[in-house]
């Protein structure tokens, strides 16, 4: 029996890797990011907007660049093996791994200060004169909605194994319009919160933790988006989907990060409710 990593070697080798050509983009992803982080700090002190603004269409077009590199490395030049294939699932899995460490880092912050408030605080969680918000209000929709389109993009995924191409991108475009939903309602929820980014450790900790979660969920999209856009290309097939299972798992990991921050920040972290 073959040995399933050396099986479909390359066209051009004897052996299932390939070497990678030269490529701009990862000089272009690091100048990208230069000028983006750059010209965060001085839209935040109120200098100057526009160099932010490039950052941000530099890093899309670098994105969008190299993506598109690895979309022809497997479609047209089919030298995604199942050697390669390994590679990039093992790859995401250590990005996602990372990714969970950098939402330790908020969790740890946040009941480094819920389980011991101090006199600045008045010795109470959430501070004085601070308002939380209303778990079971929208925050608890946020995660039925969450909770659904976790089973939408499963439901993708059974569908894209068995061949139903049709059934796969319904239900792909069903989690993206979803995500799209969960973001409309979060910007609800921070335009009508009482407290402000500036109002001291709760709003502070509050922010950053549901705020990087709702840019993940925002990348998620855009990424099932692509996959959408893949899919209806005929672009996948059963057997060699790794595009779309990275985002499969991206978007399962936005869903179980939400779910500790639903129970952590927003039902434990709130005073009781009437």
């Amino acid at each position: 029996m073959d040995d399933p990593l050396t099986a479909h070697p390359s066209p051009k080798n004897h052996h299932p890797f390939h070497l990678v050509n030269p490529s701009p983009w990862p000089f272009a992803m690091a100048l990208s990011v230069l000028v983006l982080t750059t010209g965060a700090v001085l839209f935040m002190h109120g200098i100057d907007t526009w160099l932010f603004v490039a950052g941000i269409v530099a890093l899309l077009a670098s994105f969008i660049g190299w993506w598109r590199d690895l979309i022809h490395e497997s479609n047209t030049q089919g030298i995604h093996t199942l050697a390669v294939q390994k590679g990039l699932k093992i790859g995401m899995g250590l990005f996602i791994a990372s990714e969970v460490m950098f939402f330790v880092a908020f969790f740890w912050g946040y009941f480094h200060s819920a389980l011991s408030p101090n006199e600045a605080m008045g010795f109470i969680w959430p501070p004085k004169n601070i308002k939380a918000l209303d778990p079971f209000e929208w925050p608890y929709l946020n995660t039925l909605i969450l909770l659904l389109s976790g089973t939408a993009v499963t439901w993708a995924h059974h569908a894209l194994i068995n061949n139903q191409m049709v059934h796969a991108a319904k239900a792909v475009l069903i989690t993206v319009g979803l995500g799209i939903t969960f973001s409309c309602i979060q910007f609800l929820e921070y335009h009508h919160a009482s407290f402000a980014l500036k109002d001291g450790i709760y709003p502070s900790t509050f922010y950053m933790a549901t705020g990087f979660h709702g840019f993940h969920v925002i990348v998620g999209t855009l990424f099932l988006g692509v996959c959408w856009w893949r899919l209806k290309k005929g672009q996948f097939t059963p057997t060699h989907h790794v595009g779309f299972e990275a985002a499969a798992w991206y978007w399962h990991f936005v869903d179980v990060v939400w779910l500790f921050l639903f129970i952590s920040i927003y039902w434990w972290g709130s005073p009781a409710q009437p």
